[in-house]
């Protein structure tokens, strides 16, 4: 019987639906088709009530921080809405937590504004949507931000650069936790160009 990983996407009003959705598919469809029980992918509100994504979208989270499920891996996404978020104190202090306690911790984009707000990045590589490096400069001077590449892993913290990227990064944690042939067999399966070309 393979392990299932918990795996919980916070979102809030604004965030980018790129972010959260590609990330959703690729984990989604790695524990339902391509390797059956091993990703429960659920997504989680500061409530369980509907919000509107970027762009207007309406979602409804499964869980609220209140009756959030012990999670193994969490995952921030960017877009717009983290901006206020980071002088969110009870958000952070939530982000904080399960990043404390999860295996691994994922952001997409600005997502990584919120992790080094947290101070979960102070002394890691990290990388965000290239319009927002110098934000997450500002946001957190013990990050090394780096612009030149989509995915940085720093052993338990995986950060991505914008929108599209958290596909490539969600790609890379199944090959990490599951190896390189599910995880090119799960791209095949949404046809998905990946692993990408040199």
């Amino acid at each position: 019987m393979p392990r299932t990983y918990t795996l919980g996407i916070f979102i809030f009003p604004d965030v980018e639906v790129l972010d959260f959705c590609g990330p959703f598919e690729v984990f989604s469809v790695t524990g339902n088709q391509i390797e059956p029980g091993t990703f429960r992918v659920l997504t989680v509100g500061h409530t369980a009530e509907p919000l509107a994504a970027r762009n207007g979208l309406k979602v409804i989270p499964d869980y609220g921080f209140a009756d959030c499920p012990p999670l193994d891996i969490v995952l921030i996404p960017g877009g717009q809405g983290t901006r206020p978020l980071i002088h969110n104190e009870h958000v952070l202090a939530w982000i904080y937590e399960q990043a404390a306690a999860c295996e691994l911790v994922l952001s997409v984009c600005t997502g990584s504004l919120l992790l080094a707000k947290a101070g979960m990045l102070d002394g890691l590589e990290a990388t965000t949507h290239h319009l927002a490096l110098d934000l997450l400069r500002e946001v957190g001077p013990k990050v090394k931000v780096r612009d030149d590449t989509r995915v940085i892993d720093n052993g338990r913290v995986i950060t991505s650069a914008g929108v599209a990227s958290g596909i490539d990064m969600s790609f890379h944690v199944v090959a990490k936790l599951l190896g390189q042939e599910v995880a090119e067999r799960a791209a095949r399966y949404i046809e998905y160009p990946w692993p990408p070309l040199p």
